[in-house]
């Protein structure tokens, strides 16, 4: 069910306003990580319809001259074992994989230096003609500061998922239980060898580009994965099963404190995903991210309380 407009008066602009509900967050029967299906209750509150543009980063860049984590060289102390030139300022980058190398977890992936938010895949790449696709090679931190800037907040786990659902209850995908390729961004093809952009795009897509879910948002499904402000735990922070809702309008882990081990909830899936590889393009999946890590199929999106002021940015 689509929102009424009058719901969505009290959202800033570019933002749609998500009714407070009780759902099913997680899915029994699905992977591991998504367990346990445990029952929560959420406020309402404002979400992006899309996630953050190039364009809209570079006018928070513009603004404020910030530097994000993949234009730093990596930090001396903690990579003490790295050359100068090995700790280079780069991201991750992902490339297909040639038919006939060995495949394994990190196929595809390699660290690319001078990869950051204005040239995604590297050196020689630019954001010329996507200024409209998501912003990307953004590592946590600089998704916070875009979110603190623009006077916004990255979402909960818990508000990520109810928004991805559109309204839907215990549906797999946010418009139903049937996979359609043409609602989303995914990955089409032989993979990791061949993305053939049979639904309309290879690499990130234009926000925007496929039908939105019940709520209005686009791209909860596909073309980018995006941060939440939850640190990964299984088990979604020790959530229960019991009859009753747990409330939840924060979010639900904390902070483990153990760099080797600390990374945040990311959701939603992107262009690299398919039914024969990750799948984790379901509301109810979730992945995990190291806090200081970009790469090129890791953006963000904003919510907002439903009072919050015009966005002082524009």
């Amino acid at each position: 069910m689509a929102l009424q407009p009058a719901f969505a008066l009290g959202c800033p602009e570019g933002m749609v306003a998500i009714p407070a509900a009780s759902y099913r967050m997680g899915a029994a029967g699905r992977r591991p990580e998504e367990l346990p299906a445990a029952r929560v209750q959420v406020g309402a509150f404002c979400m992006g319809t899309h996630e953050v543009t190039n364009r809209q980063f570079a006018a928070f860049v513009a603004a404020t001259g910030y530097r994000t984590v993949a234009e730093r060289p990596l930090p001396a102390e903690q990579f003490p074992e790295l050359s100068p030139s090995e700790r280079r300022a780069g991201a991750l980058v992902f490339r297909p994989v040639a038919e006939g190398e060995q495949i394994d977890e990190l196929a595809g992936w390699h660290w690319v230096p001078g990869a950051d938010w204005r040239h995604p895949e590297g050196p020689g790449s630019s954001i010329e003609h996507r200024l409209d696709h998501p912003v990307v090679q953004v590592a946590y931190t600089d998704a916070a500061a875009y979110a603190a800037w623009s006077g916004a907040a990255l979402p909960s786990e818990a508000q990520w998922e109810l928004a991805a659902r559109g309204g839907l209850r215990d549906a797999v995908f946010g418009w139903g239980d049937t996979w359609d390729p043409r609602r989303a961004n995914t990955w089409q093809g032989p993979f990791p060898h061949l993305d053939t952009g049979d639904d309309g795009h290879a690499g990130t897509a234009p926000v925007g580009s496929y039908p939105p879910n019940g709520y209005g948002l686009h791209d909860t499904t596909g073309n980018v994965w995006e941060w939440t402000r939850d640190w990964y735990a299984p088990g979604h922070g020790g959530l229960g099963q019991g009859p009753d809702p747990v409330v939840v309008d924060a979010a639900v882990s904390q902070d483990p404190r153990d760099p080797g081990v600390a990374k945040h909830v990311i959701k939603g899936g992107s262009f690299l995903c398919s039914p024969a590889y990750c799948s984790r393009y379901r509301p109810s999946a979730r992945e995990a991210e190291s806090p200081d890590t970009g790469t090129n199929h890791l953006g963000f999106r904003l919510v907002a309380s439903l009072t919050a002021p015009p966005n002082p940015h524009g």
